[in-house]
């Protein structure tokens, strides 16, 4: 006790307990504040680092055509090897590790959320998009911010529980995006198995003190452009389920192989598994083969899915090429997400679908391949379509938009029973 409480009345040092600046409630809402504010900010950084890493790299190819032949190979086993030695849980996107640490949240603050995790995360996944790796930041910015949170409730003596990352998670979302809506939508899809109501005002709140940071430092920005093309009855009637059939099935897909990576039997791929640095450098090989021959498959793919939204033409063959660069990043263990290299194998769909529906408006037909596609990756509809529709201001596809997501999703159901981040997040639960 405060030795000057001592000379106050009883009932006023009750009060004091219970409402006072050392109360819990004060003491949570402070961690809660300071979490936030951190995350927004820690996202910007984030962000323009990863930036900076990606035009590095593109500046590299540009004056030596064949540098990452060399540089990616090696880069891909160098960063195996970091991270192996110095945070072994920092592979990969994030997310599992959140969803993982929702099961034990106190021994996830001194591992799978770790300052030390963390701090690996953001060095190495920039390291990655600077030796031209298909990875993106948003799965990273997930874990970072969980990890950002948990520190805060503990430095305020707030008990560590479930809804901690959770929040933490859905406000990093909402930062990397600048989509405060997807935030929350992630977290009840993606992070939180069971929703509860105490989790509801933590998330919200937490999610609009980082995103308020983010839309105030960054300015209202539109991630991908605004895009203002709708689709008439008939032409949502047919573009709908052809895009949510083929974006759906190639999703479901990528979360197969990507399972399959970690568990087949396949005698290569089992040797290769026992031997992460000779697989990160085949998988480095494979990367930097398809970027010298394509030019458009590096880093995060923001500008190619941003360029096909706008209408400009990618040859057909790279939705394809992206899909297999990012594929090969994400079995190499490089710390990375694949947010951002998703929504870009989406527009590649996009563009072969506004191929096969001449005079249908380019831009929303490439924007149904896009939420398709990611909603078969991520198995989260609903995530998948305010994201598109918050970083490409396209409101008026509302309907063929959760449509599409909806069909894409239940054609990747088709192909892959287990969801990827759910799977994933088994492979980080300690075993029996």
């Amino acid at each position: 006790m405060n030795p000057l409480q001592r000379f106050l009345p009883r009932r006023v040092r009750v009060l004091l307990r219970r409402h006072g600046p050392e109360a819990f409630i004060w003491r949570r809402r402070v961690a809660l504040l300071g979490g936030g504010i951190l995350i927004g900010l820690v996202a910007l950084l984030f962000a323009a680092l990863a930036d900076k890493a990606n035009e590095g790299f593109q500046g590299i190819v540009a004056r030596w055509w064949w540098m990452p032949l060399v540089l990616t190979p090696a880069g891909f086993v160098a960063f195996a090897w970091l991270t192996l030695r110095l945070a072994p849980a920092a592979k990969g996107s994030g997310i599992p590790q959140v969803m993982a640490a929702t099961k034990d949240p106190e021994a996830a603050l001194g591992g799978l959320v770790s300052g030390r995790t963390a701090i690996v995360k953001f060095f190495l996944t920039i390291g990655a998009l600077l030796f031209g790796a298909s990875v993106g930041r948003e799965g990273p910015t997930v874990q970072i911010a969980a990890s950002i949170m948990g520190y805060s409730h503990r430095l305020m003596r707030v008990p560590l529980r479930a809804s901690v990352y959770i929040a933490g998670g859905a406000a990093g979302v909402a930062a990397a995006f600048n989509t405060p809506l997807a935030g929350v939508a992630f977290a009840i899809e993606e992070l939180a198995a069971a929703y509860e109501q105490r989790t509801t005002l933590l998330v919200m709140a937490t999610v609009l003190i980082a995103g308020m940071v983010s839309l105030g430092l960054a300015g209202d920005y539109v991630y991908f452009g605004e895009m203002r093309q709708t689709l008439n009855v008939t032409q949502a009637l047919v573009a709908t389920p052809v895009a949510g059939v083929l974006g759906g099935l190639a999703g479901g897909c990528f979360s197969h192989l990507m399972l399959s990576a970690g568990t087949t039997r396949f005698a290569p791929m089992a040797w290769l598994r026992a031997r992460p640095l000779l697989l990160a450098l085949g998988c480095g090989i494979i990367v930097a083969g398809l970027g010298v021959a394509t030019g458009l498959t590096w880093g995060t793919g923001y500008q190619s899915a941003r360029s096909v939204i706008e209408g400009r033409d990618v040859p057909l063959w790279f939705g394809a090429a992206k899909f297999a660069a990012t594929l090969a990043t994400a079995v190499s263990g490089l710390p990375g997400g694949i947010f951002a290299p998703s929504l870009s194998i989406g527009a590649g769909i996009g563009d072969m679908l506004r191929s096969l529906l001449p005079g249908y408006p380019a831009g929303a037909v490439v924007l149904l391949g896009m939420v398709a596609y990611f909603s078969g990756v991520v198995r989260a509809p609903l995530t998948a379509v305010i994201i598109i529709s918050e970083t490409t201001a396209s409101r008026g596809l509302m309907m063929p938009l959760l449509a599409a997501a909806l069909i894409g999703d239940f054609a990747a159901s088709t192909i892959s029973h287990e969801k990827l981040y759910h799977g994933l997040s088994l492979r980080f639960l300690p075993r029996d």
